[in-house]
């Protein structure tokens, strides 16, 4: 069997250039009087700056741990969508989704984008398909990030089950694209943001699913949970037995057609229990590289979020590990798949 490529399903930017940082800065502090600015022309980097932030960190870290590809998106945390109004999340997703291409465009064989949706608070989902549309048509992206809730901690949108958020479900089965389930920062001070809240949102939208029959209504419609689904695969007989209680089928018939998990769990037994519970046609290699967790584990002396470790010194097999470092990327990413066979890859 050929070596396989190593494609990271789960890649933010979280090192872009702090005239970033400082735009989103000013236009938070202008959301009463948006005629002072910022105007998206005052936002200059260049691509010397965005070949910087890349090569000296996540460019530089996938040579050092082996992977080959990496899924792209605006950084999480800086969604943020529950600040402002539509207005300030599309013209802030707009930016965002900007800079992920330009780096996808610099950096053709390392990187592909994924969208960060222009969601709000109370505005209707399908208020994003201009922004969706726009990166899989004129960006080539391969995958939407959506936020179950936009409210940032206090769960104001109905579950993903309901009618509300079909529109983008109809978007993503015309284009074939997945979305990675991905909230954004709590401004809930009972939920810390990484440790908490992405976590329990994880769990939340496995189990929407679980309680609903969205998958009959929309059969190829497809979502990746990161995080190693948060508690799902720790809790995986008490979901079988929720589902059985609700008279829903089996959950590898009900669900894992469409659901799958993504490898950024930090630890040997979290990816020795994720890949003894999920089938392994449904987890895709991911790291969070420069993400949630960036320091070393002392009692390894690795950095935690190195995932391929976790993987090499699973008891995979060669075929499995070709089918979470690639197979099942390609299969969940049908545009990605068609890019790299474009590539002759």
């Amino acid at each position: 069997m050929k070596n396989p490529l190593i494609i990271d399903c789960h890649g933010h930017y979280t090192t872009a250039p702090k005239a970033l940082e400082d735009w989103r800065n000013k236009q938070v502090a202008n959301l009463n009087t948006p005629e002072l600015g910022p105007k998206v022309a005052d936002l200059k980097i260049s691509d010397d700056e965005l070949r910087e932030s890349i090569e000296a960190n996540q460019l530089k870290l996938m040579k050092q741990r082996g992977s080959d590809l990496t899924i792209f998106s605006p950084r999480a945390s800086f969604m943020a969508h529950h600040i402002g109004d539509f207005n300030t999340s599309a013209t802030w997703a707009s930016i965002c989704n900007e800079l992920c291409y330009r780096v996808s465009q610099l950096f053709p064989d390392q990187f592909v984008g994924a969208a960060m949706l222009p969601q709000s608070p109370g505005a209707a989902p399908g208020t994003s398909i201009a922004e969706l549309e726009k990166c899989v048509k004129q960006y080539g992206m391969v995958g939407i990030n959506l936020n179950p809730d936009p409210s940032g901690g206090h769960w104001t949108s109905p579950p993903l089950s309901d009618r509300q958020w079909y529109p983008i479900y109809e978007k993503m089965v015309e284009y074939d694209i997945p979305a990675m389930i991905h909230v954004s920062t709590s401004c809930n001070a009972c939920f810390h943001t990484t440790g908490a809240h992405y976590l329990n949102a994880d769990t939340t939208a496995f189990m929407q699913c679980l309680t609903s029959d969205l998958f009959a209504d929309f059969p190829t419609l497809k979502f990746l949970i990161p995080h190693g689904g948060g508690a799902v695969p720790y809790h995986w007989g008490r979901f079988r037995g929720l589902a059985q209680e609700l008279k829903k089928p089996l959950l590898k018939d009900h669900l894992l057609g469409n659901i799958f998990f993504d490898t950024c769990v930090y630890h040997q037994p979290g990816i020795d229990l994720l890949t003894k519970v999920i089938p392994v046609d449904n987890i895709l290699f991911a790291s969070e590289m420069i993400g949630a967790v960036r320091g070393i584990d002392p009692e390894t002396g690795n950095y935690y979020d190195d995932t391929k470790r976790y993987i090499e010194a699973s008891s995979l097999s060669l075929e499995d590990r070709y089918k979470v470092y690639e197979g099942n990327a390609r299969r969940v990413f049908p545009r990605l798949d068609a890019q790299l066979k474009a590539k002759g890859q």
